[in-house]
């Protein structure tokens, strides 16, 4: 496996998982195709049948299901390490659009491959299980947040969401990260309005909790805007499974 595919992979994985040396050399020995996306491409769309899976190197990606009528909900972000559509291989056709937010370096396994490593590999399979169990945790709430929350605390729980998943795989510095995301790309995250997105960006800038100034976010008071999120980390389950 190319050197950013494995530093995305093992890095992600060793956050909640405990896995053995052999276990990483195992991951290592992958076989995989790599290549580069622009900004805003579909990698797999709702339908495909797809024989392999991707693996996030570098850039972001969404998960994203369209109404009959064209209107668009993002259902998830996926940051370097992640594996967005490891449910293809055992669901063997797209039901939603899996596609780039920024430019993208992905690796692509075969289900064949990632068949013979579970078979192998005992912990690494239970350690890709639990990272699909913890993204429908994180899918449960983007739920609530989207169903059962005012716009403003939206905002300020998909923020402090999104900073202590790229704190744990050190993509932030002093609070701050990258996230090359439109307002109305925002929207589609949290169920709102594009000129709502400024409207709740702003409210949170004036109460001096953020800074936002695409493509960066600094959050100059990370206890404050958990608060106002009401965020409770704990649905991320970044610990090590025993």
């Amino acid at each position: 496996m190319a050197g950013p595919f494995a530093n995305a992979l093992i890095t992600k994985l060793l956050v909640t998982n405990n896995l053995d040396d052999e276990d990483v050399s195992a991951i290592l020995s992958l076989p995989i195709r790599s290549q580069r996306f622009d900004a805003h491409t579909l990698i797999v769309r709702e339908g495909d049948r797809p024989e392999e899976s991707c693996l996030i190197a570098n850039g972001f990606a969404f998960r994203s299901k369209t109404t009959f009528d064209g209107q668009r909900q993002i259902v998830s972000l996926h940051i370097p390490g992640e594996i967005p559509d490891l449910q293809s291989l055992h669901l063997h056709v797209m039901d939603h659009d899996l596609a780039t937010l920024t430019p993208c370096f992905l690796g692509f396994i075969t289900h064949m491959d990632l068949r013979a490593l579970n078979g192998a590999r005992p912990n690494v399979a239970a350690a890709l299980w639990r990272e699909t169990l913890v993204d429908a945790s994180i899918f449960r709430e983007w739920i609530v947040n989207v169903g059962r929350r005012p716009g403003t605390v939206r905002m300020a729980h998909l923020l402090s969401e999104l900073r202590y998943r790229l704190e744990a795989i050190g993509r932030t510095t002093d609070g701050a990260f990258e996230l090359p995301i439109t307002q109305l790309e925002l929207g589609d995250c949290l169920g709102l309005s594009a000129v709502h997105v400024n409207r709740v960006l702003k409210e949170l800038r004036d109460e001096g909790l953020i800074q936002a100034e695409r493509p960066s976010f600094r959050l100059l008071d990370k206890a404050g805007l958990e608060e106002r999120g009401h965020f409770e980390p704990s649905y991320l389950h970044l610990s090590p499974s025993l």
